[in-house]
C-alpha cells in the first residue's frame, strides 16, 4: 500500500491504495463516483472513460499511480443537474442513451473530442466515437448529440 494523492473533479483526495490498482476501482469504491463503469476490464468498451488532463482514458487499465497529481475528471465533474455540460444536455435532448451503460464513456469521449475539434464534420464525429461501444444501437442519436453539443459550445 502507498499513499497517493488524486485530484478528482477539482478536489484532492489522499488515499492508501496499492499503486497498481486500476483507477476505476479507486474512483468507484473509494471515492464512490458512479459515472465511470466497469464494462470489459480490457479497455475495449469505454464505459470506464474519464479525463486525465485533457485526454479521455480508460480507467479500467490505468494504474492509480499513473493518475497521481494529475487532474482527473469524471462524469460527475462535468456539470450539475441544474446546469449540465452542453454535451450532457445534448445527450438528454437527443435521447442518446437507451440502457445507459455506455453513456459515461460516450459523454467523456465526446467532451474531450470537442475540445480538440470544436467544429467536426459528421464523419469526424463517427470516427472519433467508433472506439466506444454501444450495444443498444443508439449510435445515430449519439452522433446527433455530439453534433448538437458542438453547435452549442461554438
Amino acid at each position: 500500500m502507498s499513499t497517493i494523492t488524486l485530484k478528482v473533479n477539482g478536489r484532492a483526495h489522499t488515499l492508501e491504495v496499492d499503486p497498481a490498482t486500476p483507477l476505476l476501482y479507486v474512483l468507484r469504491n473509494e471515492l464512490h463516483l458512479q459515472g465511470p463503469r466497469f464494462g470489459c476490464g480490457l479497455a475495449q468498451c469505454g464505459a470506464c472513460t474519464v479525463h486525465l488532463g485533457d485526454r479521455a482514458i480508460r480507467s479500467c487499465i490505468t494504474p492509480t499511480v499513473g493518475a497521481a497529481h494529475k487532474p482527473v475528471r469524471t462524469l460527475e465533474g462535468l456539470g450539475t443537474i441544474q446546469k449540465p455540460h452542453p454535451v450532457q444536455k445534448a445527450f438528454i435532448d437527443h435521447q442518446a442513451a437507451q440502457c445507459g451503460y455506455c453513456t459515461n464513456g460516450m459523454i467523456m469521449a465526446s467532451t474531450a473530442f470537442l475540445k480538440k475539434n470544436p467544429h467536426p464534420t459528421e464523419d469526424e464525429i463517427k470516427k472519433a466515437m467508433s472506439p466506444w461501444l454501444c450495444r443498444c444501437g443508439t449510435h445515430f442519436r449519439i452522433v446527433a448529440a455530439v453534433r448538437a453539443a458542438a453547435k452549442a459550445m461554438a
